[in-house]
């Protein structure tokens, strides 16, 4: 993958978004197996990428309220973390549908990008470790790749450790 992340897009609603912000950013595409049992560590080993690099956008509920915890792929999303890193007390997962629903995207492709409602939204910390991580692009086989700061920027993400391994 390339240093120095290029301005392109591929017609989703997150590259529109990343587009409109002027942020640099590199889209990259995989043929996408439906019978994969994990779309994003599928991702990972079709781009060549560390899973600890891409990201994975999950839905939760935070004392009722949905929320968008964006954590790799090689991780589990710690609900009591999250819950605390939003100023909740207790957090469960959304049900898929009402996931895709809200955001506009499908399961597998939900991007944490120009989602149809603007969700509070946690990224975990160990993306900072990384100088680009990549993340859905809004549908399944499509990746973007962009700088964590950004990344956080774009969405106003709390990052905090709401990952475990």
């Amino acid at each position: 993958m390339p240093k120095k992340p290029r301005k392109n897009s591929a017609g989703t609603p997150a590259t529109t978004a990343l587009t409109a912000a002027g942020t640099d950013f590199t889209v990259h595409s995989y043929e996408h197996d439906p019978a994969a049992p994990s779309y994003g560590e599928e991702a990972a080993q079709a781009l060549g990428v560390a899973p600890e690099r891409v990201f994975k956008t999950l839905v939760a509920s935070v004392d009722d309220r949905l929320t968008v915890a964006i954590v790799p792929v090689s991780a589990t999303l710690d609900l009591k973390a999250l819950a605390s890193a939003v100023g909740g007390k207790r957090a469960t997962m959304a049900d898929p549908a009402v996931a895709e629903r809200t955001t506009g995207y499908v399961r597998g492709g939900i991007s944490p990008l120009g989602q149809r409602k603007r969700l509070p939204t946690a990224l975990d910390a160990s993306a900072d470790a990384h100088e680009t991580i990549c993340v859905s692009a809004g549908r399944r086989g499509l990746e973007v790749e962009l700088s964590p700061k950004d990344l956080a920027s774009l969405t106003d993400a709390v990052v905090a450790p709401i990952a475990r391994s």
